[in-house]
């Protein structure tokens, strides 16, 4: 039972503004989605979490305090 306890604590991923912006990534065939971060030097994506529904959505971008998100196909 013990190994399972830890699960429920919440693994934030750091976001900085000044070296990434958010984004969500679209599958254009599938259609999923994944929310996440993106590096504005090299590219690199960091996913967050799978959004699924507009209430996932809206709850990334209260994590991070986000205003607007771009979505990139």
């Amino acid at each position: 039972m013990g190994i399972f306890k830890d699960r429920k604590k919440k693994n934030v991923i750091t976001f900085d503004p000044e070296t990434q912006y958010a984004v969500i990534r679209s599958s254009i065939c599938t259609g999923e989605k994944v929310a996440g971060f993106k590096n504005k030097v090299d590219g690199h994506f960091v996913d967050v979490m799978l959004i699924r529904t507009q209430a996932d959505e809206d709850r990334f971008m209260e994590m991070y305090g986000l205003t607007e998100i771009k979505t990139e196909y």
